[in-house]
């Protein structure tokens, strides 16, 4: 079983509608998954956000890629586990 992440990109972000200092975006990342002997390419659209208040657009950018990061570990931590195996 792999999971590899091969490309992130930050979409589009902006402020929240209602919460000062948060800015919300989307991150897209490109996946390759081999799953029993199956590969699959996939992408996923994660939806971020981060409490920074008024800074410049690169610190934003590092803040709400930090916050994809966080995601796809917790989703590759999840893929990693193993399978229980059938009671013989």
């Amino acid at each position: 079983m792999s999971f590899e992440i091969k490309n992130c990109q930050l979409m589009h972000f902006g402020p929240h509608r209602t919460i000062a200092g948060r800015i919300v975006g989307v991150v897209r990342v490109k996946i390759a998954e081999e799953f029993l002997g199956t590969f699959t390419n996939y992408t996923l659209d994660l939806k971020v956000k981060a409490d920074v208040g008024i800074v410049s657009s690169e610190a934003v950018r590092h803040a709400l890629l930090a916050h994809a990061a966080r995601q796809l570990n917790k989703l590759k931590v999840r893929h990693q586990q193993r399978l229980p195996a059938a009671a013989e």
